[in-house]
């Protein structure tokens, strides 16, 4: 069986992939270089989910550029999307989803190696109408996955749930039944 690049990414970036948020701590040095690569990705990610918010989806697609092998865990949940999947029209109604709201985001770690950057953060988009429902206050929970690919730093990978808040759980039994 060929050795693919995410066997060898998953299996020896795995092992070099640590708390950037820690690691000074740990006796790791920091590294500077790394430490401006992930903030410009903590500040694109903000920047493009805010411009989202308002239903922009030409300056999200400009921030964050996706992986050819890019997957979506929705927060609505169902089977994950992939980058190859998604149409001109779909991203349009993507933009249409969205509208008149903002977004605020919050660290709350970052991992990283020399090829893979893991940020998770908690989203917070203000006073945003979404799909036919009135403005109301939207947080997820969310982790991005960005891979390097040459000098560009694209993402490829995308997970959001909307359980920020919490849920009892007879509300996570409930819709694990679906």
């Amino acid at each position: 069986m060929p050795t693919s690049r995410r066997y060898l990414l998953a299996t020896a970036g795995a092992a070099g992939l640590t708390s950037l948020a820690t690691s000074a701590s740990a006796g790791v040095p920091k590294d500077p270089a790394m430490d401006r690569t992930v903030a410009e990705l903590v500040r694109r990610s903000e920047e493009a989910n805010d411009a989202l918010m308002r239903g922009d989806v030409d300056r999200y697609r400009a921030l964050v550029p996706l992986t050819d092998d890019f997957t979506l865990m929705s927060p609505f949940g169902g089977t994950p999307s992939r980058s190859a999947g998604l149409t001109e029209e779909e991203w349009a109604a993507i933009g249409r989803f969205f509208r008149n709201g903002m977004l605020k985001q919050e660290l709350v770690e970052t991992y990283g190696s020399a090829d893979m950057i893991v940020l998770v953060v908690t989203e917070h988009a203000l006073h945003v109408e979404v799909g036919s429902l009135p403005a109301q206050d939207w947080s997820l929970r969310v982790t991005l996955v960005y891979r390097r690919e040459g000098p560009d730093w694209l993402l490829a990978h995308r997970h959001a749930d909307s359980l920020a808040n919490g849920v009892t759980l007879e509300q996570a039994a409930e819709l694990a039944r679906g």
